[in-house]
């Protein structure tokens, strides 16, 4: 897995400025204004920062952003960057500070003079989590992360706050390094490896092979994967702690490679369906997170694994299945084969846990792309109270997400000739009648939210956090919704 950089908080120590190696940051107010430290810099620097400063150089800058000024004199640094940012600033923009100094460090040592931010924690976060190169599959000398060192009034008090961050960073790198994985290295078999590797944290692990599903009657998901040599598997996560509580359910699409099947995909693109396990990426990343960090919390991440390829025992459009809940599925198009996944996902998890909730995420349809782009995830859902959490969650935490809108109108769509059920319902609304095909899965007075992933999972340009590729999005989301509605004490 890819390490995120390693993150220390020490004492300030001006006299060790002028010799750190890397890269300098110190913070400059936005209305110009330096800290002790940033005196301290534009001492040594003969006043470059008082003059940058003077000549206009924070004109149409915003809170967050970093100037550079490379080479600096003075300074044994290979860089000196500005941050321009108040000593109260928010969370969102803290973290966005830390996003802009990750991006310009590379894998070079950074040294951040914090001085008395109030949110030094969440700079380095930021930080941390844009600083991330998958690098797996690169030969010839693959940088190593250099440290972050954030020099601070009270280091207690910031790796105090920190130390869950960190563990969270871990959760959205994990993410990451499983959206980015090629297909023939990230098999079905090695998604489950990579789960099992949970247990030594203390996650509970429990993997049902074929055989299994199959005398439970998951019809809809092992009809995706019986064209593939790769067995299918169904993945349990098991995180127990808060007590007797009921369960948190997080349910992910697990394709690991989608090739539409006998419905076939172009092949113009096709390379990117290694991320069609995306949202059971996002599962095991914040079962990593919420076990790294021992969160008072139970929560259960089940993911369904397969790979949809076209081959002589592929499911053929007209096909006829039968799920665990007992419902007959025409399937008209096997490109949309998410969602017979997540049906027999669904219904284990509600059968088998008797959870309180239930979330799942899934890069299921491209029309919510073309609703939403690249700047939103889709939420649907059957209860306003938990999608509002889930909404203010991804607020908090800078993720973007939009609610659309269920209804029985849509459910029409989706009506059989001759099965309970058909798994699409035409171009017209398509992540809507996707979500209504899912919430025939929900059962009555069960809350649940749907989280169509599909446009935030791996995107082509710098995401808020990330750089180009998988982006970890919904790791931060649930995290947060966790710790805000389901952890006791």
């Amino acid at each position: 897995m890819t390490s995120p950089a390693s993150v220390r908080f020490v004492e300030t120590d001006l006299d060790a400025i002028a010799t750190a190696e890397g890269r300098v940051a110190v913070i400059v107010t936005p209305d110009g204004k330096l800290d002790p430290g940033g005196r301290r810099v534009n001492r040594l620097t003969r006043g470059a920062l008082a003059r940058l400063i003077e000549g206009g150089a924070l004109d149409g800058k915003e809170a967050g952003d970093v100037l550079t000024l490379d080479w600096p004199s003075g300074l044994a640094a290979r860089a000196l960057d500005m941050v321009v940012l108040s000593r109260n600033a928010d969370a969102e923009t803290s973290r966005r500070a830390g996003v802009a100094l990750g991006r310009a460090k590379g894998d070079k040592p950074l040294t951040l003079l914090g001085g008395t931010l109030k949110r030094p924690a969440l700079v380095a976060l930021g930080a941390v989590l844009r600083a991330y190169d998958f690098a797996a599959h690169k030969t010839g000398d693959i940088a190593v992360q250099e440290d972050i060192t954030v020099m601070v009034r009270d280091p207690g008090a910031a790796e105090a706050a920190f130390s869950p961050l960190r563990e969270m960073a871990e959760g959205v790198f994990l993410t990451r390094d499983l959206v980015n994985a090629p297909a023939n290295h990230l098999t079905t078999t090695a998604f489950v490896a990579e789960i099992e590797a949970l247990s030594a944290l203390g996650v509970k692990v429990t993997v049902l092979d074929e055989a299994e599903m199959e005398r439970l009657g998951m019809g809809a998901l092992l009809c995706v994967g019986q064209g593939s040599a790769s067995p299918s598997h169904l993945a349990v996560m098991e995180w127990q702690g808060g007590g007797d509580a009921a369960p948190l359910a997080l349910v992910g699409k697990g394709v690991v490679f989608d090739t539409g099947g006998i419905s076939i995909k172009p092949a113009a693109g096709m390379e990117d369906m290694t991320m069609d396990m995306g949202g059971a990426g996002v599962v095991t990343g914040v079962m990593r997170a919420l076990a790294g960090r021992g969160a008072k919390a139970n929560v259960v991440g089940l993911v369904g694994l397969v790979e949809n390829m076209p081959s002589g025992n592929a499911v053929r459009p007209g096909d006829v299945v039968t799920s665990m809940k007992g419902d007959t599925i025409e399937v008209i198009n096997t490109d949309a084969e998410g969602r017979l996944v997540l049906a027999d996902v669904l219904w284990y998890a509600q059968k088998t846990y008797e959870p309180r909730a239930v979330i799942d995420l899934a890069t299921l349809t491209g029309a919510a792309i073309i609703a939403l782009g690249h700047e939103n995830a889709a939420a649907l859902s059957n209860d306003d109270a938990l999608c509002e959490a889930v909404l203010r969650a991804a607020r908090t935490e800078g993720e973007g997400l939009w609610r659309l809108p269920l209804g029985k109108g849509y459910a029409k769509a989706l009506k059989s000739r001759i099965a309970d059920v058909k798994n699409v319902g035409g171009r017209p609304a398509g992540t809507i009648t996707a979500a209504e095909f899912l919430h025939r899965f929900i059962e009555d007075g069960t809350p649940w939210v749907h989280l169509d992933i599909a446009g935030m999972a791996s995107v082509k340009a710098e995401s808020v956090h990330a750089p180009e590729g998988a982006s970890g999005w919904g790791v931060l989301t649930l995290d947060r919704l966790v710790r805000d509605r389901f952890e006791e004490g």
